[in-house]
């Protein structure tokens, strides 16, 4: 089963004007347009183009009308529901603080608040549905920046020497202020310290110790001495962050984060309890078909800071950078370790075959790409998606750009030797 589908870009206010847009080869909303949703999730599932009057007419009401045709007995037997979820995601300011819960905690966190009784879009809910939300991101423009993770001890070591440099290098220094950080950082747990105190007395207002730091760290970020060290990145993120969300606990957690710039085609894996936020850039996102997020910052919707220090795994770590393997001439797969999807990238003039596994999303950037497989054959053009049904076993494609592929990993996914 070949099914054409498209979807509205989501609105959120962080969004590019235009970057979605140009993906698709289409005019801008003239609005922000921050992600296309590609697949089954009720938050926004795919329409179908070649909906039938009194037929379904979006992805997951094609699914639930026959979970096994279209997901396979594999899939469809853990539930009638697409397991994963595609995104385009264009930041045109940074995104939220935020990290995803691990399976067991999703499944707690959803039954506690199912029977507390908030409705499932109510302002304070944490958890939208009982599973966890790995993901994936890889980009797409020549640039994506991010935070992610908490980064290696000695590097936050290296990040408040330069503040006190900083600081002492200042016409009026406020050594005061960078003691509280550090006899934070300093305690038995200070990272998980550091936080916690940032979250909960940083967001009062003007008033309070934490308020003093995020103040003096955004003004010595503006500093030579600061934007002269390895950490400018850091530091120039810090000035973006302050101006966009003046006062922002964020502000100094982002100091305390790996900085990470991936180049067209990099990406990284965000693990369950992974601190991160995405700044600028456009990418492929995919991921567990889940919309549970903890936030922890630079966002006006609703922070819970004590379900937040659960969820969160304060080990320092290198950035989470998944390296893709080359699986055949011209293909691409990213592969995390766990969670059951996979992405491949496709590229280049040959026929290239792809077996697989369970159902799949295509999603074609470029001028254009023909896909065929037991079915026959069908022509998509830019920004155009697919889903197709495991029963087709196998996709060839034939194209001018680059196709997207998401799907499971039941069995293994590989490719199939050019015809």
């Amino acid at each position: 089963m070949f099914v054409a589908i498209r979807n509205t870009p989501r609105d959120y206010a962080w969004g590019s004007r235009t970057a979605i847009a140009e993906f698709m080869g289409v005019e801008p909303s003239g609005g922000p347009e921050a992600e296309l949703w590609l697949g089954a999730h009720a938050g926004s599932p795919s329409k179908l183009l070649d909906a039938v009057e009194g037929g379904p007419s979006d992805l997951a009401d094609l699914i639930a009308a026959d979970p096994v045709a279209a997901l396979g007995p594999e899939v469809a037997g853990r539930g009638p529901r697409l397991p994963f979820l595609m995104k385009v995601l264009a930041a045109g300011r940074p995104l939220s603080l935020q990290a995803h819960p691990t399976p067991e905690q999703a499944r707690a966190g959803f039954e506690r608040e199912e029977a507390e009784g908030p409705a499932i879009d109510a302002f304070d809910r944490n958890y939208k549905d009982p599973y966890a939300k790995p993901e994936l991101v890889v980009a797409v423009s020549e640039r994506f920046e991010a935070l992610s993770g908490f980064r290696p001890i000695e590097e936050v070591a290296g990040i408040v020497a330069t503040l006190r440099a900083a600081d002492a290098a200042s016409a009026r220094p406020q050594p005061g202020a960078i003691d509280l950080l550090t006899a934070r950082l300093d305690g038995p747990d200070g990272l998980r310290e550091t936080v916690a105190w940032l979250l909960l007395d940083g967001r009062g207002g003007d008033s309070g110790e934490a308020a003093w730091l995020i103040e003096r760290v955004a003004a010595l970020a503006a500093g030579d001495e600061a934007l002269a060290t390895p950490y400018a990145a850091s530091f120039l993120t810090v000035l973006d962050l302050a101006a966009e969300y003046p006062g922002d606990p964020g502000i100094v957690i982002s100091l305390l984060l790996n900085r990470v710039t991936l180049r067209r085609g990099e990406a990284l894996f965000l693990d369950a309890g992974n601190i991160h936020a995405y700044l600028e850039g456009l990418g492929i996102e995919l991921m567990a078909a889940s919309d549970n997020v903890l936030r922890g910052g630079l966002t006006p919707k609703h922070i819970d800071v004590p379900e937040l220090l659960e969820v969160l795994d304060f080990t320092p770590m290198a950035p989470p950078l998944l390296t893709p393997i080359e699986v055949a001439p011209g293909v691409l797969e990213y592969r995390p370790a766990g969670p059951d999807f996979t992405l491949f990238r496709v590229e280049g003039s040959g026929d290239t075959r792809l077996a697989l596994s369970g159902p799949a999303l295509v999603l074609v950037e470029g001028a254009w790409a023909e896909v065929s497989s037991r079915s026959g054959l069908m022509r998509i053009e830019r920004g155009d998606a697919l889903f197709v049904s495991p029963d087709e076993r196998a996709l060839s494609f034939e194209m001018a750009g680059t196709a997207w592929v998401a799907t499971t990993t039941e069995r293994t996914t590989r490719p199939l030797p050019r015809a």
